[in-house]
């Protein structure tokens, strides 16, 4: 088939690109470079089944004439990171919010079937205290304040999710949406405020490995390979058009414990040390203490389990900066 990735040049869409070429498929990537990087699919640059269009989603007439040669549509192309949120708001807002309905727009127009990459992050704040049950796709969400800048990118991905969804419903546009839970492998960068690599990359140059908050919230991360497995096999689920799916993985670690596991497996001379998260992202910043993702529904659809474990996850990400 022939498949458009927009922001195919970044992390997630660099390495769902050569699973796809790999697979047989021509793929048509769009990016505009601001997070993603030529040097993520320079391996495909003489390939005749790759093309990288450097642009942005809001440009509709290239828009157009991208999806209408394509059979299907994964929507990447979004302002990801912490650090980029907090930085730059308005950039977050309008290429998440204008650029999901553009592809919508667009997708339905021609009728062609679209998977969205949404985030764990539109659960919000954690309910139920600080030890609560693994996050589950009808779970309810808790945003904090709209004077927190911390929750714009939340709030503009479950916005993302509202437009599909009513796509689906109201327009029959196939659409399904997969809320990735912390994605970590070879290329992704800790430029945006990214953990792992960020960790990895201070500890191979002897830097302090910094800590935000005491380092007891916890999280669970998986391999960028497992993510792309997931997608392909959504999309070519009938059952999973009109879900919302989590994609991740159940085994869970705190911060601390990852930066331990982190100097370990390095050797590192590093040192740990511990700032507020006031001092790193100014006042009033907000986080969550756990976050975890209840996979059973895409167990049932697509027979799903992921493969790595956070050990060989780590050491992909080590080997991938040495």
């Amino acid at each position: 088939m022939k498949i458009l990735i927009t922001g195919g040049a970044g992390f997630i869409g660099s390495h769902l690109a050569d699973r796809l070429i790999e697979d047989g498929h021509e793929v048509s990537a769009i990016d505009d470079l601001s997070t993603g990087s030529i040097k993520n699919v320079k391996q495909h640059q003489n390939n005749s089944r790759f093309k990288l269009v450097v642009d942005t989603i809001l440009n509709e007439t290239l828009m157009d004439e991208m999806v209408s040669k394509c059979d299907q549509i994964y929507h990447l192309a979004a302002a990801v990171g912490v650090k980029l949120i907090m930085n730059r708001p308005v950039e977050t807002l309008e290429t998440n919010v204008k650029g999901t309905e553009m592809v919508l727009t667009i997708a339905n127009k021609y009728k062609k079937k679209v998977l969205i990459a949404s985030t764990s992050e539109v659960y919000g704040k954690i309910m139920n205290g600080n030890n609560p049950p693994p996050l589950k796709e009808d779970t309810d969400r808790l945003m904090g304040s709209t004077t927190k800048r911390r929750w714009a990118y939340a709030c503009s991905k479950a916005f993302d999710e509202f437009l599909a969804l009513a796509y689906y419903e109201e327009k029959k546009l196939p659409v399904i949406i997969a809320r990735l839970f912390n994605t970590v492998g070879p290329r992704q960068t800790g430029q945006y405020g990214m953990v792992l690599p960020n960790f990895v990359q201070k500890a191979l140059i002897g830097k302090p490995i910094i800590i935000y908050g005491d380092g007891c919230q916890s999280r669970s991360f998986t391999h960028i390979s497992d993510v792309v497995e997931a997608l392909t096999k959504l999309m070519g689920e009938p059952n999973a058009v009109g879900q919302v799916i989590n994609v991740g993985n159940e085994e869970e670690i705190t911060i601390k414990e990852l930066a331990l596991m982190v100097k370990k497996m390095t050797a590192s001379s590093s040192e740990i040390e511990k700032i507020t998260y006031d001092r790193a992202y100014g006042p009033g910043f907000e986080d969550m203490q756990r976050r975890s993702p209840d996979i059973n529904k895409l167990r049932n659809l697509i027979g799903y389990e992921p493969c790595n474990d956070l050990h060989s996850i780590v050491q992909s990400v080590i080997d991938y900066y040495l």
